[in-house]
């Protein structure tokens, strides 16, 4: 197993607070589901995508830094 690091900062015109929710059921064929590891969803929290069968990776996992709600 390999664990491979980055930074990545995203900008969105739309809240993101619920993407958990969301993204599985946009991209059903890529992204399986959407769960929190860590805390419930504010920053310092943990999410892991799992991804879908055949991927070349089986999960992703970030944790969020930063959150601006306005």
């Amino acid at each position: 197993m390999g664990v491979t690091t980055f930074t990545d900062e995203h900008t969105s015109p739309v809240s993101i607070i619920d993407s958990h929710n969301l993204i599985p059921n946009l991209l059903p064929q890529a992204i399986k589901s959407v769960e929190f590891v860590e805390r419930d969803g504010g920053v310092g929290s943990v999410k892991q995508i799992n991804l879908a069968e055949g991927r070349n990776f089986k999960s992703i996992k970030y944790r969020i830094a930063e959150l601006n709600e306005h």
